[in-house]
């Protein structure tokens, strides 16, 4: 099982240990065969996830999904390449035509460089950075920047509009992203992503996941993340850059075919990269939940924990409803960023309690630190849902 675990590894270790390969190819060689793989996952990914998810908003929604291209519809995505491939790529005559190409694909090539530092199983990430944290969040914050450059490009009210609105949710919400993270690092003490993973294994009492989502500022930065990765990646209910029932379709207006098909491709993309980010900040990435199960592959552990978060994703878009761009911008500083920010206060408390050693301290630490984020959580909600339906007031004309 341990060769199981490590067979990746050691094949790439097998290929570039072939004698026939000149010294100054290895190092491209072994890029390639890092790059290659994450490529062909991850497009399978999108592949699989699109159709997975319209068959299961289908189910949802007590409909038919796609069910015509092969069998039981599975071959929709192939369908679908082949429609947006072929269609006609229409720029507008006054659109910036240099910045409407390149926009898509400013969105996209960043997000695969992301893929590089997340390990997706034991000694599995293609770059081991001492600052990987950081390095995925520089590159992810370029998406704001092809948002606008597709928005303003396309010469189009509505698609200028519908970026600068993309641009204020994004950036709002960057902010209690970055900030729920900051939590890990506090504790774990590194922006390494193989570390925080690293720091994570073992067992409290043999049989508890050293995971940080099982603590009380761990689970309450888990769920400010997932929420913030929804607006952040244009997931619903806060998918307001691309609601067609009030802005068209956005910055997306002027965009057909491929280029069309490639923002979708980016968008999806960072909702994989979110997720693995997830995994391995608040989930152990990839150790296993429980000691009997360590002779699984470490990176079935990741991909299992990856496909479940999809799947919350999905759940999510098809029962909860989208809220208004007032409610949207409220929610995140009135609410996120102040819990985001109490919670720090949790996490430095949860490290420093850490010290105590009188009988049941640990006890006493996990709900010192429960209450102080249940009291934060239930302070702010009451405070804002307060007058939040003010007396109705007629008026007629007399």
């Amino acid at each position: 099982m341990q060769a199981l675990d490590q067979i990746f590894v050691t094949l790439k270790q097998w290929i570039l240990a072939l004698s026939f390969w000149p010294d100054v190819i290895k190092p491209i060689l072994s890029a390639l065969i890092s790059i290659v793989p994450i490529m062909v996952v991850f497009g399978s990914c999108f592949a699989v996830t699109t159709i997975m998810e319209r068959k299961g908003l289908g189910r949802f929604q007590n409909r038919y999904g796609p069910n015509r291209v092969g069998p039981f519809g599975l071959l929709q995505p192939i369908a679908d390449a082949i429609k947006m491939l072929t269609k006609e790529d229409i720029v507008p005559f006054s659109a910036d035509k240099v910045l409407h190409f390149l926009a898509p694909i400013v969105l996209c090539v960043p997000v695969w460089l992301t893929f590089s530092v997340l390990p997706f199983g034991r000694n599995m990430s293609a770059i081991d950075l001492d600052a990987g944290l950081l390095f995925f969040f520089a590159l992810g914050a370029s998406s704001e920047l092809a948002v606008f450059m597709a928005g303003w490009s396309s010469r189009n009210k509505y698609a200028m509009v519908g970026a600068m609105r993309a641009i204020a949710q994004m950036i709002s919400y960057e902010i209690p992203l970055v900030l729920s993270t900051v939590t890990v690092v506090m504790i774990v003490g590194t922006l390494s992503l193989n570390d925080i993973v690293l720091a994570q294994t073992g067992f409290t009492f043999g049989f508890i996941p050293n995971w940080h989502v099982l603590t009380p500022w761990g689970f309450a930065a888990f769920l400010f993340f997932m929420i913030a990765a929804t607006a952040e990646t244009n997931r619903a209910p806060f998918d307001l850059p691309e609601a067609e029932s009030e802005i068209i379709a956005g910055y997306l207006t002027e965009y057909s075919g491929f280029k069309y098909a490639l923002f979708f491709l980016g968008e999806y993309l960072g909702l994989f990269a979110i997720s693995g980010l997830a995994v391995t900040l608040f989930l152990g990435g990839w150790s296993a939940p429980l000691p009997f199960l360590n002779f699984i592959p470490s990176w079935l552990w990741f991909f299992a924990k990856f496909g479940t978060l999809i799947a919350i994703f999905i759940w999510i878009r098809a029962t909860v409803p989208r809220l208004r761009m007032d409610q949207l911008m409220k929610f995140c500083w009135k609410f996120l960023v102040p819990l985001t920010l109490i919670n720090l206060f949790t996490t430095a408390a949860w490290h420093f309690a850490g010290t105590w050693q009188f009988s049941g301290a640990p006890i006493v630490r996990w709900l010192i630190c429960a209450a102080i984020v249940a009291a934060a959580y239930v302070g702010m909600g009451r405070g804002l849902t307060l007058n939040r339906y003010p007396k109705r007031i007629y008026r007629y004309a007399e």
